[in-house]
Parts: C-alpha cells; structure tokens; sequence
C-alpha cells in the first residue's frame, strides 16, 4: 500500500470516527482533509467527501432504523427540500474561487465548533402537539424550509449538515436527541447524494481515493459508536470543537491572506 493510499483510508477512519461519536461534524474535517492531506482538488474534494458521509450517514441510519430512532415522515420531508437544495448547491460551487469557497468553510467551521463547545439545549416548543409525535401543518412548513437550507450547505460545502439538522430537529421541531440524531443520519445520507449528483454530472470522482476513504470511514464508523457509548456527548462535542476550532483558524488565516494578495 503506498503512501496517499494509507493516508485516505487513515482520513476517513478519521471522518468515520467522528462522525459515529457525535452523530455529526465529520465532514467538517474531510474537506481540509483532502484537500491539504491529499493534495485534491476542492471541488474533487467536495464531491469525494459528499459519497463517503452519505455511505457513512446510511450505516448509522440503519442501526438508528432498527433501534426505533427514526421518524420516516420528518425525514421524507427533510430530505426532498434537501436534495433540491443540495443538487442547487453543488451547480453554484463551481461559480465560486476555491479560496473564498475555503474561506468560507472556515467561517461556517467556527460557527459549528462554537455551537457545539456550548451544547445542545432543547426550547419550549409551541402549543400543540410535538413534531416527533405528529407532524401538523406548522412542522411540514419548518421541515421543508430548514431541509432546503441544510441542502445548499451540503451541496456547496460537500458536509452532512447533521450541524444544522440535528438541532433543527431538536430545538425547532421538539425531536428527543436520540431521535434527531438517527432521522438526521438518514436525511444526511439522502441529500448528500443529491448534492453528489451535481458534482457527478461535472466530472469531479476519483473512485480509486473514494473507495480508500470508504473502506477507513466504515471501520471509523464502527469505532466512533463504541466510543461514543463510552465518553459522555458532552465531553465529546467539547473535544471535537476544540480541534474544528483550530482547523477553522487555519483556513481562515491562509485563505484570507491568499485572497487578500491576489487582489492586490
């Protein structure tokens, strides 16, 4: 095995255990991953990191599925907004210079990593019944229009979203966490296809570095569960944020100055 094949499959052992521990952020560390690690291109990246969270997104999904933690009909709704949204995403991608696109992520990196360091907290929910238990005409309208903004994310920034669906689900539409974690790994995995699809259509794959990243996610994925059962949620998401935070400086920091030289 050569040196940038151990390396992928490292990588996504990397994005597989976090994603399986916290249920969410590890597509935040695959972009800088690939890019700076690998050496790929951003919109290679983008496309090769949507494949791997969907494939790791849907073999989570499953175990959440036969544990009871998913409410098909929220994720339905989630999900057709979402891969609108996401196909969207992934046609403006192209629109934009790679720095900025960067730059960008790091921003949007802080903000998840700061969300995370300060925990999840559920609000009082309206009046009425809770959108776990049914899903009145007020949850359709909040469950279509949050899935349509996880997906431009999704498909612009090649990430889950699982930072912007899981509280949506627990804070706006009153899900227990347990069940906003399992729905969201299963809309994860539908809408990063559809944001796959319009880096597909453009040529941007290289199957042979997928397939490396896969293989290290679906192992990753294993261990991040165990893990999880472990270390208290809260610990976990502290620690995760304070390692995206640092990524996040260093995109920020590099990019800004790469931009700010070539406009001069």
């Amino acid at each position: 095995m050569s040196w940038e094949s151990f390396l992928a499959v490292f990588f996504g052992g990397m994005v597989g255990v976090t994603l399986g521990a916290t249920g969410a952020g590890g597509s935040l560390l695959a972009i800088p991953l690939l890019v700076y690690g690998l050496g790929l291109p951003v919109q290679e990246a983008t496309a090769t990191s949507l494949l791997v969270v969907a494939a790791s997104a849907g073999l989570g999904a499953y175990g959440h599925l036969r544990a009871g933690n998913v409410r098909l009909k929220a994720a339905a709704l989630f999900s057709a907004s979402g891969w609108i949204g996401a196909w969207l995403g992934a046609l403006a991608h192209r629109l934009v210079r790679e720095e900025l696109i960067l730059l960008l992520f790091g921003v949007l990196m802080l903000a998840v990593a700061w969300r995370m360091w300060q925990g999840h907290t559920v609000s009082a929910m309206d009046e009425g019944p809770r959108c776990a238990d049914e899903m009145p005409r007020r949850c359709v309208i909040r469950a279509l229009v949050v899935g349509l903004l996880a997906g431009v994310v999704t498909g612009l920034f090649g990430v889950g979203g699982g930072f912007v669906i899981v509280p949506a689900l627990s804070m706006i539409l009153g899900f227990p966490m347990q069940t906003a974690v399992g729905t969201s790994l299963l809309i994860i995995a539908i809408v990063s296809l559809g944001g796959l699809l319009g880096h597909v259509q453009q040529g941007r794959l290289d199957w042979l570095v997928t397939g490396l990243l896969l293989l290290g996610s679906g192992l990753g994925m294993l261990v991040g569960t165990e893990v999880a059962r472990r270390i208290p949620p809260a610990r976990l998401a502290k620690q995760f944020a304070v390692v995206a935070a640092a990524v996040a400086a260093g995109l920020i920091l590099h990019n800004g100055i790469t931009l700010s030289w070539g406009a001069r």
